[in-house]
């Protein structure tokens, strides 16, 4: 194996483990001695810095890391305090209310109780990280439970979920009223 491989080899693992590696582990993966892996990772590190890349190798205690160069900080900074934004229509919300309340729960019995598809609902919720698989029902087939996140409890400011307030019998009426008008307005279409 070339030199330019055995470093290629090193980012990827680097990149895709995402925290520091002992140079002892990364040196075993390429089949050389620690010194000469050292070594290969310094030149890598170089690499970067010559060509002004946006990340680095951070030598950390006889592991290393990939890790973003501290000039790009400001950068990120105005990524990562921009908030994610997205929209709870009325169907995400009483999908989400479903889950919430009747955790851990499948898609089936979720559109049991709404009436209509939940796929788009249930897909979306966990693209904004509200919901999320939390195991697998014993049944045939083996279906997904779904239950709430931590981001979740944070969004809507509880710290549990016996925090949830009650559903009146009233509220749990008008959901299946609005369940029922979705689904004929779907049926329309």
């Amino acid at each position: 194996m070339d030199k330019q491989k055995k470093k290629a080899i090193l980012e990827a693992i680097l990149f895709t483990m995402g925290e520091s590696v002992e140079v002892e582990r990364l040196a075993s993966v390429i089949e050389e001695d620690k010194k000469v892996t050292r070594e290969l990772l310094l030149e890598l590190k170089e690499e970067y810095e010559q060509k002004e890349c946006g990340i680095t190798l951070m030598e950390l205690e006889g592991s290393f890391q990939m890790c973003t160069r501290a000039e790009m900080y400001e950068y990120l900074i105005k990524i990562a305090k921009t908030p994610r934004k997205y929209v709870l229509t009325d169907t995400l919300l009483e999908t989400l209310s479903i889950i919430a309340y009747k955790q851990p729960i499948t898609r089936a019995e979720i559109e049991k109780i709404r009436g209509v598809s939940c796929d788009h609902a249930v897909n979306r919720l966990v693209e904004f990280g509200l919901i999320g698989e939390v195991g697998r029902m014993d049944a045939p087939g083996r279906p997904l439970l779904f239950g709430t996140t931590e981001e979740f409890l944070r969004s809507f400011g509880v710290k549990s979920l016996e925090e949830l307030p009650e559903l009146s019998a009233v509220q749990m009426e008008e959901f299946k009223i609005q369940a029922e008008q979705e689904a004929n307005v779907q049926l329309d279409i």
